[in-house]
């Protein structure tokens, strides 16, 4: 596939990373030429330096034979302009573009091929936001993530002492949670991922994500860990972008103070939302004490600093709050968060890169999540054809020959998880949920899923 890529922020490069890896022909587009020639030498991909949304600059990028435009570039108006230029003069298929501001969200007939034609967008904010909705609702989650019509979670945790799951074996573990069906996908243990054996022991310290129906995960999420109580008061730092979105989301649901040092962004929300808005710098210690900080379930620093973020998040941890996470755009800073007190470093990039990716992939791929930087990927396909058409329909789990590195996780079948072992038979129309240890094996992967001609 022939894909331009606009931007050569973090977003842009990790995509471009990935695709180069699955043989696609990209070229990246930016007004920043030192990057493009630092990126050259790591990346085999052709570069381009201009402005995204000039016709010139497109056609230089080769956009008259392009597949898909992926405009991630930090503007969004070039992002929008660049797909309808795209549209209009190029006749490319697929454009993608990255929206950040929510205005031009409110109205959904803004987009579409007689207004902007933008086939998807993406919008970091409402994705962030969601992201930490899940965490608050899960107590104890690292993750939680949609799979099938969003009924079915991958959630990941920590275990600690107290879990039920401590010194069990994957085999053992199921008996733990009556009356239901769960499947441990992928456990990392230090920096590797653990071998899925059945005889493999959950050890305090060790990284699960499991796939659960979403009214057995608060049941499942205790038996690794001790039970966490449902959070009620949360606490933002921050009221820009991120915070406001996340702020109007859990208003109707939980007890909400949102604390920003700028005095007409609190007014703002104040007018807008039932909230309680406090003016001020969410560092300041006697502030947070003064607000009964040790009272408080989760504290969410989401300023645009990342320093900001994560010392309000240690400051938040050491006056009492169980649960604290910190949005962090630099991947660097991710890496170090792991050895804090930090809960939860939450990276806008790689929950946006997560989004875009599905659309990136042959095949009728619902979701794909990347785990520990991309260490692991957890991918959902669904399946179609028939027995003579696919090269999966009316054969057993066991009887696939799978890609090096690939395992099935689950089986989700009319958005139900479904019990199975190597003699499953795989239907038309189920989702199968695997894990790829080696993004190298995506290819094969993908064309165990494509039917033949004859289908169509």
């Amino acid at each position: 596939m022939k894909i331009i890529i606009l931007g050569s922020g973090q977003v842009g490069l990790s995509i471009a990373s990935d695709l180069i890896d699955e043989n696609h022909d990209i070229t990246l587009v930016s007004d920043d030429n030192q990057v493009l020639m630092e990126v050259s030498e790591k990346l085999d991909l052709r570069t381009v330096c201009g402005h995204g949304s000039f016709p010139e600059v497109l056609r230089e990028a080769g956009a008259e034979s392009a597949d898909m435009l992926l405009a991630v570039t930090d503007s969004d108006e070039v992002n929008m302009v660049a797909c309808q230029v795209a549209y209009s003069l190029f006749n490319i298929d697929k454009k993608i573009a990255r929206i950040r501001s929510q205005h031009y969200l409110i109205r959904d007939e803004l987009f579409g091929s007689d207004n902007l034609p933008i086939d998807i967008f993406i919008s970091p904010e409402q994705l962030v936001t969601r992201f930490i909705e899940q965490l608050i609702a899960h107590p104890g989650a690292l993750k939680v993530m949609n799979l099938g019509d969003g009924t079915i979670k991958l959630v990941g945790v920590k275990v600690f002492y107290g879990g039920l799951c401590v010194g069990k074996t994957l085999a053992e573990i199921n008996s733990i949670v009556p009356d239901g069906v769960f499947n441990v996908a992928v456990v990392f243990r230090g920096d590797d991922m653990a071998p899925q054996d059945e005889t493999l022991t959950i050890e305090v310290g060790d990284e699960v994500y499991f796939i659960c129906h979403e009214s057995q995960s608060h049941a499942i999420l205790a038996a690794f860990r001790r039970i966490e109580a449902p959070n009620h008061r949360i606490m933002i730092a921050g009221g820009g972008g991120v915070g406001a979105c996340l702020a109007e989301a859990l208003q109707h649901n939980y007890g909400v103070k949102v604390v920003d040092r700028d005095l007409q962004r609190c007014e703002f929300i104040a007018e807008r939302m039932k909230v309680t808005v406090l003016h001020g710098d969410a560092c300041d210690r006697d502030l947070l004490r003064n607000e009964n900080i040790d009272s408080v379930d989760v504290f969410c620093s989401v300023t645009d600093d990342d320093e900001d973020n994560m010392i309000a998040a240690l400051q938040a941890k050491r006056l009492g709050v169980k649960q604290v996470m910190a949005l962090i755009t630099r991947t660097a800073y991710v890496d170090i968060i792991h050895d804090t007190s930090i809960n939860v470093a939450i990276s806008p990039q790689q929950i946006t890169v997560g989004s875009i990716l599905p659309h990136l992939r042959r095949g009728d791929v619902r979701y794909v999540y990347e785990l520990r930087h991309g260490q692991t990927d957890v991918i959902e396909c669904k399946v179609h054809g028939d027995k003579k058409t696919s090269r999966l329909v009316g054969k057993s789990l066991g009887d696939v020959s799978w890609p090096n590195s690939v395992s099935v996780a689950a089986v989700i079948r009319s958005n139900k998880l479904v019990s199975t072992d190597d003699n499953y038979e795989i239907q038309a129309g189920d989702h199968l949920v695997l894990v790829l240890g080696d993004v190298r094996r995506l290819k094969e992967l993908e064309k165990l899923f494509q039917v033949s001609a004859d289908f169509f």
